[in-house]
């Protein structure tokens, strides 16, 4: 018996370990040795794969495909048809299973609409990635990314809103919607605690 939702045209191969009050919706496919956490919900045609994690609460859109070696942490937005690679040179005549690389995607972390993440990068906590960019290099926790390939052209609070801040040099803000503290320093954004 399973304490997780799925849609009878979903299949979950056997295997899967799906944490309690996740959704799998319509199409969806996980493989046999993906590991989800509680609270997850993958929308319509989600493919998840086999070297697959993915934390607590994060909602993954409809079309989107999490391959082998994507790591999510919680909490983490994969807006519809956003797009995860794991072989950096493929071609169709050459077996590169060997040489997936690593994508991890810290907490907190927003992929937007149609973005597209090249393996073998890290995204830094709470970093918002806008619809349509391009990832192909680590991005900075809080990063504000857009374009293609993706510049920074801010930083986002937790809460999702860009705060008042040059991309570098220093400066404290604080969120208006949570009250909580931000200090740039360094060109690295951190939440301040207390």
């Amino acid at each position: 018996m399973t304490d997780y939702y799925k849609h009878e045209s979903a299949i979950v191969d056997d295997g899967a370990v799906i944490g309690s009050d996740s959704r799998v919706w319509h199409f969806a496919h996980v493989c046999a040795g993906a590991q989800i956490g509680e609270g997850v919900s993958l929308g319509q045609n989600v493919f998840v794969g086999n070297k697959v994690t993915i934390g607590d609460k994060c909602k993954i859109q409809n079309n989107v495909s999490v391959y082998d070696n994507v790591h999510l942490e919680a909490e983490v937005f994969c807006g519809p048809s956003m797009v995860f690679t794991n072989v950096y040179n493929p071609r169709s005549g050459v077996e590169r299973k060997d040489e997936y690389r690593d994508t991890k995607v810290k907490k907190g972390v927003t992929l937007g609409a149609n973005c597209t993440i090249v393996c073998g990068v890290t995204l830094g906590e709470y970093s918002f990635i806008g619809a349509g960019a391009v990832i192909n290099k680590d991005v900075k926790p809080y990063a504000l990314m857009v374009g293609v390939p993706a510049k920074q052209i801010g930083w986002m609070s937790e809460y999702g809103e860009q705060l008042d801040l040059p991309i570098k040099g220093e400066g404290v803000v604080t969120c208006s919607h949570t009250g909580n503290k931000y200090q740039l320093s360094n060109d690295q954004l951190m939440k301040v605690l207390g």
